[in-house]
């Protein structure tokens, strides 16, 4: 379950990305047509940057209850097996890890969505 979550923020942290910090990338860097014919093959992306409040706090939300769950809640105690206690442990760590990529995701679109609209 602990891993269903960090995958669910993965997918929110980088719907922020889409919404935002993408179509700000591909301007910055002169890249504005690519964008339009991204928008044209994928309209889809529009309702993201229309509705980025939702989008951000559904993201946040997810990523404050998988931070709880990561690092307050007591991990699952690995089996005694060998083997099986090394899985445990690479999972526990690649989901701890997909956790900070996910935080690392969200601050970027945070960035491009609310804070470098207001500095340029």
């Amino acid at each position: 379950m602990r891993s269903l979550w960090s995958y669910l923020t993965l997918f929110a942290s980088l719907s922020t990305l889409l919404c935002c910090a993408l179509p700000a990338f591909l301007v910055a860097i002169g890249l504005g047509a690519s964008l339009v014919g991204l928008l044209s093959v994928f309209p889809q992306l529009v309702w993201f940057s229309e509705h980025k409040e939702l989008v951000f706090s559904v993201a946040g939300t997810l990523l404050i209850i998988t931070g709880y769950r990561q690092f307050f809640l007591e991990a699952p105690a690995c089996p005694t097996d060998e083997t099986l206690a090394r899985a445990c442990a690479l999972a526990q760590k690649t989901s701890k890890t997909i956790y900070v990529v996910s935080f690392s995701l969200f601050l970027v679109g945070v960035f491009f969505a609310f804070i470098a609209e207001h500095i340029l």
